[in-house]
């Protein structure tokens, strides 16, 4: 049961990573700021892909080469989750600002 939960969780960062980075191309050039928090998100999605793709492979697998790759996966994960949530609340103050100057239409 526990596998289907993170098989769902990997589609739904998938799904997220796709999105922000969708809506980071499509953002006008007027506002940067706002470019730089959608890449902050869509890193932050792919840091829990990673995350929750170690995690289901330390579920599934029980060899000692797995173990390490999945410890990888998972350390990796936290730190590009990690540091990209940390961007995208430094840009999510600068969002409010930005659409006051360049309002979209």
């Amino acid at each position: 049961m526990l596998n289907y939960i993170l098989v769902f969780l990997i589609i739904v960062s998938v799904v997220y990573y796709i999105y922000f980075k969708m809506r980071q191309f499509r953002t006008s050039h007027m506002h940067p700021i706002r470019k730089k928090m959608y890449a902050s998100m869509a890193g932050a999605s792919l840091g829990g892909f990673l995350l929750f793709f170690g995690i289901n492979q330390v579920i599934l697998f029980d060899k000692v080469a797995n173990y390490i790759v999945a410890a990888i996966f998972i350390a990796l994960g936290l730190y590009v989750l990690i540091v990209n949530y940390r961007g995208y609340a430094h840009y999510k103050k600068f969002v409010i600002e930005e659409e006051e100057i360049n309002p979209i239409n």
